[in-house]
């Protein structure tokens, strides 16, 4: 066992049957590995305070014992660096992702065998395992939706985090400005899971998504009636007593504007046939578009503006937080390295200096992106190490040129970025834009016309893009599923956050 080849791996076992345990001594055994046991968690902290440490410790959940969470919050803090299994008697998956949030770095359910618990214990015990899960089961960390993760590790962060939790309290409209891919998604769900309506849905609806007919049957339902089916409810329906996400909120049309202030100003809204329905439902609405320019263009009226924006919440970029990026980068390859049954790679301090001077204008998308191909290629395939060169701003400008599906806010790169990051970076950015074009060429079945307009390119370069990238109708199948697992973020994935995305925010 090469992690503790010429050392003896000492685990503790905190427990109040031993005896249940089994092929844990069996495995311990079979390993020459030193176990002690304690009777419970005060004995173990005890333990943990003296100078000989031991390498990994296991904690037996008994049934019914309710202070067994709460004491693994404390042995966490106590040694942070310490990995601890959890072993319980349900498999109850919101007990496991409780567990994993407070500190735990594995969790195994009785009856298990030796080779089950001795393939856990060896996983824990590699060193370059250890770095990883100690960090990214911080507080810092927090969970706010299946796949969504709010990481909080900055000053910046944590005031967005505590104006959240004051306007969570209240039930009054939120705008959420960010770039694209900075975790307003995943601000939103921390929102959610903060507030009363928390136990009640969680619904987005992205209005740059549906062209404004499909979009107002989205949102209000639609009273068509064919083959007998009922009427269809709406989202604002669906969700009642819940949350409603107005995602890119700039993108929904004038009239449909006008139906959403009736229900901010009534809490009710009128269907095609006369009926008017009441409806409960926080709105939060977010962009990443210039709101002045949106404005002065009359994209969005300046009364709807008002009713959103009573309190506005600013999501900063990633490269303004960007002594997050070693626990947001361990936390997606934790994340994805799961989703993927792959082994976690560790990232080297090159590759994180590396991407410390990286400006990421896809934030969490993009390195989350970044991460899940690092997962699969690693460092030596990708050439990112300490020895990179840099660009100055011509080279990078003159990169850029010709990609017209970028952003219209994307930002300069920076001057200090390697090449080499820079190159794996334009990797993942056409592998994302292939995925887009597919999508949007699957939602409007190949109608080349309006996949462009949905896109927001031209005609031209769609042509383009479709012979560069050799696409048929065939390959829709294919790349339609995205770039990446939802993490969000942030969240949004995603990131979003985080999303995905394992997404943080």
């Amino acid at each position: 066992m090469s992690e503790k080849a010429n050392e003896i791996v000492q685990l503790l076992v905190v427990s109040r049957d031993p005896d249940a345990l089994q092929p844990l001594w069996a495995t311990g055994a079979g390993n020459s590995w030193q176990l002690e046991s304690v009777g419970n968690g005060w004995e173990a902290m005890e333990r943990l305070q003296s100078r000989d440490l031991p390498d990994l410790l296991l904690l037996d959940l008994a049934h019914g014992n309710d202070d067994g969470l709460h004491m693994l919050r404390w042995l966490h803090r106590l040694r942070p660096e310490l990995p601890i299994v959890l072993i319980s008697d349900s498999d109850d998956p919101n007990q496991k992702r409780e567990a994993i949030r407070l500190g735990a770095s594995d969790y195994v359910v009785k009856p298990f065998d030796s080779q089950q618990v001795e393939k856990i214990l060896r996983r824990q015990l590699s060193p370059a395992h250890d770095h990883l899960e100690t960090e990214i089961t911080s507080d810092d960390v927090e969970q706010v939706g299946r796949d969504a993760f709010f990481v909080s590790a900055s000053s910046i962060m944590r005031r967005l985090r505590g104006q959240a939790e004051l306007l969570a309290e209240t039930s009054v409209p939120v705008l959420i400005l960010g770039e694209a891919g900075s975790g307003k998604e995943t601000v939103a769900r921390l929102m959610h899971k903060l507030s009363i309506r928390s136990s009640f849905p969680f619904v987005k609806v992205s209005c740059a998504a549906l062209p404004g007919e499909l979009l107002e049957a989205e949102l209000f339902g639609s009273e068509r009636v064919q083959n007998g089916a009922r009427p269809k409810q709406g989202k604002l329906e669906l969700c009642n007593k819940g949350t409603l996400l107005l995602d890119e909120i700039v993108e929904l049309p004038i009239e449909l504007q006008s139906r959403l202030m009736q229900v901010l100003q009534t809490g009710k809204f009128v269907r095609s046939n006369g009926v008017a329905v009441a409806v409960d439902v926080r709105i939060l609405a977010a962009t990443s578009a210039n709101i002045e320019r949106a404005l002065a263009e009359k994209r969005l009226r300046e009364d709807f503006y008002y009713l959103l924006s009573a309190f506005t919440l600013h999501v900063p970029a990633l490269r303004q937080r960007a002594e997050e990026i070693p626990l947001l980068g361990q936390h997606f390859m934790h994340y994805l390295s799961k989703h993927y049954g792959l082994p976690p790679r560790a990232l080297s301090s090159a590759v994180l200096g590396a991407c410390r001077s990286y400006s990421w204008p896809g934030n969490l998308r993009e390195l989350e992106s970044f991460v899940k191909r690092y997962l699969m290629m690693g460092e030596s395939d990708n050439g990112v190490g300490p020895q990179d060169s840099h660009q100055n701003d011509e080279e990078m400008e003159n990169q850029e040129e010709g990609s017209e599906l970028r952003t219209e806010h994307e930002p300069k790169k920076s001057v200090s970025q390697s090449t080499s990051l820079k190159s794996l970076v334009q990797n993942v950015k056409l592998e994302a834009e292939r995925n887009a074009i597919s999508a949007a060429l699957e939602k409007t079945g190949w109608n080349r016309k309006a996949a462009a307009r949905l896109l927001k390119v031209s005609y031209r370069t769609l042509l383009y893009k479709i012979e560069q990238y050799h696409m048929t109708s065939s390959d829709t199948a294919v790349f339609s599923g995205g770039n990446g697992v939802k993490s969000n973020g942030n969240g949004n994935g995603n990131g979003n956050g985080f999303r995905g995305n394992g997404r943080a925010s």
